[in-house]
């Protein structure tokens, strides 16, 4: 008889443990993920060559309209892995191992797809992109350097995305943390090295910066991978006589799709973002102070998400064993760290802005415009909490339609038009930061309704 896999921790383990057991490699992991693109921003800042007429940093202001599609990318790589993670773990919970095979196979196929994408686009669109918002040559040829090579040689982040969530759908966090790690430890010892040519190796700037980061993500998708296929796991990554299953594909998007549409419409949102800042307000300082801003809120995001994610697989596992009783204490759980975080990431902004702002700020231009920017935008950090939140119960239980609505609602509808009216009415950047503010407001009534339908609906049905 064939010998059938121990039982997984995650329909076992006392939740308040195993949160803590898979939440905490994965907080230190994107902690440290977070880390690592603030301190490539902080050494982009200290370009002296790229200082424009107005005092603003261009190596800076380039790197922050880059910034959108390298999000974009993320947003494909992480959609489609969370359509990976949630599927597995439904079928990990279901016990049907072969089909959790399945999702694995399959999702690395489309994390494979997504990468020959950006590949293409990275060598044909990144100039005319870069040029709807500048004119300014030097902030375009920055662009274009630092944004080709990210994208060109981006495969890294996409296939490390979808071994990542292998490793998770499983409990295998701390195997994915030494991953993260890894990678992001990489990247941040290149970064001067390659940015300003020391040890011996050429002064590179931008590209410096955008070879270090991609160096990184490959580092990280090696490892990732040697994990995953070494070693004894529920699921084995197998492609001998791989054919793409439309039924496994159709699963993971319909996860997966809603999750890429909402991160990419963080995309869109920073472009548009850009736009108003760059076109709406002239001086040029509101597209770098943005760039700032998203760079360090991830120190306080990324550490969130890693208890969400966590949170996801521990969900989705025991939604698919039907125990309503671990998936809501685990949901609730989350709920109230994620407050309790995103509260201390409020007061740090509050508090600490003028500091913040100065490690990005070498010639002090932007200190003012960044103080102002860190404390009105970081008011509606514990109500995104509560958002986000929902989101992941959403997505656990296969509703990541419900996460997209809230996501277009708060950054397409709610976001832009509120920062644009704002700003041509007052042409005063200071209160353009309010519509985050607002945006956040729509997000939360909106979760709130969809997460009320949740609980009508599939989760009455395997209520206890």
């Amino acid at each position: 008889m064939e010998k059938l896999p121990k039982q997984n921790k995650m329909g076992a383990m006392p939740i308040g443990r195993l949160m803590f057991n898979m939440s905490l490699p994965m907080v230190i992991s994107m902690l440290v993920q977070a880390l690592y693109n603030a301190v490539d921003s902080v050494f982009v800042a200290r370009i002296d060559t790229a200082i424009g007429a107005n005092g603003v940093n261009n190596a800076l202001t380039a790197v922050g309209l880059a910034y959108p599609i390298q999000f974009l990318m993320v947003a494909f790589a992480v959609g489609t892995a969370v359509g990976m993670n949630s599927l597995m773990s439904r079928r990990l919970g279901e016990r049907r191992f072969e089909e959790a095979n399945s999702a694995a196979s399959n999702g690395l196929f489309l994390e494979l797809l997504s990468a020959l994408l950006f590949l293409v686009l990275g060598l044909t669109v990144v100039k005319p992109f870069l040029a709807i918002f500048t004119d300014d040559e030097q902030v375009l040829s920055l662009g274009v350097t630092y944004l080709r090579i990210c994208m060109v040689a981006g495969a890294g982040i996409f296939l490390h995305m979808g071994f990542d969530r292998i490793l998770q759908s499983m409990g295998k966090t701390t195997l994915s943390m030494a991953a993260q790690l890894a990678g992001a430890i990489t990247n941040i010892v290149l970064d001067p090295i390659l940015i300003f040519g020391l040890l011996g190796f050429p002064k590179l700037g931008v590209a410096g910066a955008a070879i270090a980061t991609v160096l990184g993500q490959w580092v990280s998708m090696v490892i990732a991978l040697l994990l995953t296929v070494c070693g004894d796991h529920e699921i084995k990554v197998s492609f001998r006589g791989f054919k793409p299953s439309g039924e496994s594909i159709k699963e993971i998007y319909r996860v997966g799709a809603p999750s890429i549409v909402m991160q990419g419409i963080g995309s869109i949102m920073n472009t548009g973002m850009n736009f108003v800042l760059s076109r709406f307000l002239t001086d040029g300082m509101g597209v770098s102070v943005m760039n700032v801003y998203y760079k360090t809120q991830s120190l306080i995001f990324m550490p969130m998400f890693g208890i969400t994610n966590a949170s996801m697989s521990i969900i989705a596992y025991n939604y698919g064993a039907k125990n309503y009783r671990r998936l809501m204490s685990a949901w609730k759980r989350t709920v109230v760290i994620c407050v309790i975080v995103m509260t201390l990431g409020m007061t740090l902004f509050q508090i600490f802005p003028k500091q913040i702002v100065s490690l990005f700020d070498k010639k002090g231009t932007m200190s003012a415009a960044g103080i102002k920017a860190f404390r009105t935008i970081s008011l509606h950090f514990p109500i995104a909490a509560v958002c986000i939140a929902c989101g992941t119960l959403f997505q656990a239980t296969g509703k990541g339609f419900y996460s997209m609505i809230v996501s277009l609602l708060r950054q397409l509808f709610a976001l832009l038009p509120a920062a644009a009216i704002l700003a041509l009415l007052t042409h005063d950047l200071d209160c353009v930061w309010w519509s985050f503010l607002i945006a956040e407001g729509v997000s939360l009534a909106v979760s709130l309704i969809c997460l009320s339908r949740l609980r009508r609906n599939e989760l009455a049905a395997i209520k206890n």
